[in-house]
């Protein structure tokens, strides 16, 4: 008879905590989904977001994407919103242990295209009417081709075009880089060969198209590409399934060099040097 009771007793405790976890199981929160995408056939813009041509005397190329990150991504409710008024919805980590503020290129997130780079909380998003979101860019690693003693070869490059990176090390393809220092925008490694050279590129030659430089200008080298929603971006407060929205970066011939032989190919054995590694347009697109 005790047994029996014990066993009863047993069987009810089992029962009610079993309940209690299925109660406290969370609810799935709609999620905002950011992800990236390289385009190598949207419009090629300038600074103020007008498209343009390749300078005379250089030429281009649209590299190969493998992975990039971003350190700041704002939404704008409108043209005359100033930078850091919007939403921000991301911001990542930054150090002095170089010196001067940077981005802590260590503690960044680095993604593919397409792959998720930011998912948080839709109700964490102030309800509203955004028509122009804001990234601030700070590391691209592409394939690129190039000419050495008459024949092509393909190379790795990696590009820092954040406003100042902090960087213990990183990987080009095959080969790890040592810095331990600040790198300014428009630093870059390139590898081919199992070979890795290292160049800066001229101040303020990094692209950063802004549509809306005059009603809402960016700071010089902060590298904050603005592009404008389609139809508007519009958070309700009651959603309930998850919103993607992919951010549609142009890589059209966003690679630009100065030539010293007129072929359209990047040949860095006779001097010819890397002027532009930004990227040309931003397209915030909602899925």
């Amino acid at each position: 008879m005790k047994m029996r009771s014990f066993l009863l007793a047993l069987m009810c405790c089992s029962l009610f905590w079993s309940c209690k976890d299925d109660d406290a199981q969370p609810v799935n929160e709609p999620q905002l989904i950011i992800k990236f995408k390289f385009d190598p056939t949207q419009e090629r813009l300038g600074n103020l977001g007008t498209p343009v041509g390749i300078p005379e005397g250089n030429a281009a190329q649209s590299p190969n994407f493998n992975v990039m990150s971003a350190h700041y991504i704002e939404l704008a409710p409108t043209a005359t919103t100033a930078l850091g008024d919007g939403q921000i919805i991301y911001k990542g980590l930054e150090t002095t242990a170089g010196g001067a503020n940077a981005v802590d290129f260590q503690q960044a997130k680095i993604v593919t295209e397409n792959e998720t780079f930011l998912s948080i909380p839709l109700n964490s998003v102030q309800a509203g009417t955004y028509e122009w979101a804001r990234i601030s860019l700070t590391y691209q690693n592409y394939n690129i081709g190039f000419l050495f003693n008459g024949t092509d070869y393909t190379g790795t490059l990696a590009s820092f075009v954040g406003f100042n990176n902090y960087i213990t090390n990183y990987d080009v393809d095959t080969q790890n880089v040592i810095v331990n220092d600040n790198k300014l925008q428009g630093y870059w490694a390139f590898e081919t060969l199992g070979n890795v050279s290292e160049g800066q590129a001229p101040d303020g030659a990094t692209t950063v198209p802004n549509p809306i430089a005059n009603t809402s200008p960016v700071p010089p080298g902060s590298c904050v590409v603005t592009g404008e929603f389609e139809n508007g971006f519009t958070i309700t407060g009651e959603e309930t399934q998850n919103v993607v929205i992919t951010m549609s970066l142009s890589t059209n011939n966003s690679f630009e060099w100065t030539e010293v032989t007129a072929d359209g190919k990047f040949e860095p054995s006779i001097g010819e040097q890397v002027v532009d590694m930004g990227f040309r347009g931003l397209k915030p697109i909602v899925e």
